[in-house]
């Protein structure tokens, strides 16, 4: 049976603590940067994820390698994923973990522009173009209104919003294809693999240090790398998908203006982010924003 059911407090609060946790996946990108270079944490992030999710799959007796059709729109799936992470793990060097998660955010209301041009059905109302205005008109608040530190950010800033477009792309292509009709988990494996792939040899070919030495490798850039790998790329994500597949989506949704929330908020108590009026501002614009894109709608009686 495939109806899902409406969510209750556990399952509430397990998306409270998923949105907690990729909050703070920006803040160990920033810490493990002290002894690995980012886009080869990013492939080594993708790696660990992998490995789990095969042993996963494999304990739970699921193919992963069936042919059914979906290897050209998977590989594809996995570039963009491997193309968002690059923006975002590339621009945390040139930004704030605090700036680059509002921007990184903005994805959901791109995603929602992307179905409505590309899958039936998903038509966009008035709700939703006023959610999408908040979170671009506090995108460029964000622009505008400085970072509040002595260095530029406008260049990781701007990777951040790239990389809320490769997440988006992704997301729509994932609905729009026949990738919609197979496993989470496989289409999982699929990002995970070719960001693998990408990025572990790209690391050097951009004239990376990737691991900058053994001694840099101290316990928290290690932690870093673990939860990176562990925590978010298998454990949360295979959380969210259990939580796709059981419960009503929508009322699930709500929840992510809470991700840039906890990002900001990580952001100032462990890395001491300037807090300015106008990222505030912009951060309140893009969280009301999703918060708007992602409500569910109202039954017709």
């Amino acid at each position: 049976m495939n109806s899902r059911t409406p969510p209750g407090l556990p399952a509430f609060a397990l998306m409270i603590l998923l949105c907690a946790i990729w909050g703070f996946q920006q803040i160990t990108i920033k810490i493990a940067m002290a002894g690995v270079s980012p886009v080869m944490q990013s492939g080594l992030r993708s790696l660990v994820g992998l490995a789990l999710l095969t042993l996963w799959a494999l304990w739970r007796g699921q193919s992963l390698l069936k042919h059914d059709g979906t290897l050209r729109m998977g590989l594809l799936a996995g570039f963009l994923f491997a193309l968002e992470f690059v923006f975002i793990y590339v621009g945390l060097a040139h930004t704030t973990a605090s700036r680059m998660i509002v921007f990184l955010y903005t994805a959901p209301c791109m995603t929602v522009l992307g179905l409505h041009w590309c899958v039936p059905g998903e038509r966009l109302g008035p709700r939703h173009f006023a959610g999408i205005g908040l979170a671009f008109a506090g995108m460029a608040v964000g622009f505008l209104g400085g970072s509040g530190t002595e260095q530029s950010t406008w260049l990781g800033d701007l990777l951040g919003l790239l990389g809320a477009a490769g997440w988006a792309a992704t997301t729509v292509l994932i609905r729009a294809s026949a990738l919609s009709k197979i496993s989470a988990t496989k289409v999982l494996w699929y990002q995970l693999a070719v960001s693998a792939i990408v990025m572990l040899p790209l690391s050097p070919l951009m004239g990376e240090a990737g691991i900058v030495s053994f001694a840099a490798l101290t316990p928290p850039v290690l932690l870093a790398l673990a939860y990176q790998g562990i925590i978010v790329a298998f454990a949360s994500y295979l959380a969210w998908f259990w939580l796709l597949q059981r419960y009503v989506v929508g009322r699930m949704m709500v929840f992510s203006f809470l991700t840039p929330i906890f990002g900001v908020l990580f952001g100032v108590l462990f890395l001491g982010d300037p807090l300015t009026p106008s990222f505030l501002f912009a951060a309140a614009c893009v969280a009301a924003g999703i918060l708007l894109v992602n409500m569910p709608q109202k039954e017709k009686s």
